[in-house]
């Protein structure tokens, strides 16, 4: 009973801890928007997450191969 009431309180304060916090831009992505470098770090993401990908991918190969061996 006691989740229940606290679940509901915080679904009610949720939008007026979203009003009051005033909306800036980021500073950081202008920068890097208008040098051209926003593309630099897009990609270097980019490569991160598929390299990550693909190694789970080679984990998972690996652990089906053991779960048929036995």
């Amino acid at each position: 009973m006691n989740n229940r009431i606290i679940i509901f309180l915080a679904s009610l304060l949720m939008p007026f801890l979203g009003k009051a916090q005033e909306v800036v831009g980021p500073e950081m992505a202008d920068t890097f928007r208008s040098e051209g470098k926003i593309y630099v770090v897009i990609t270097v993401i980019s490569i991160i997450f598929m390299c990550l990908i693909s190694y789970l991918v080679y984990i998972d190969l690996k652990l089906r191969k053991l779960e048929n061996k036995k």
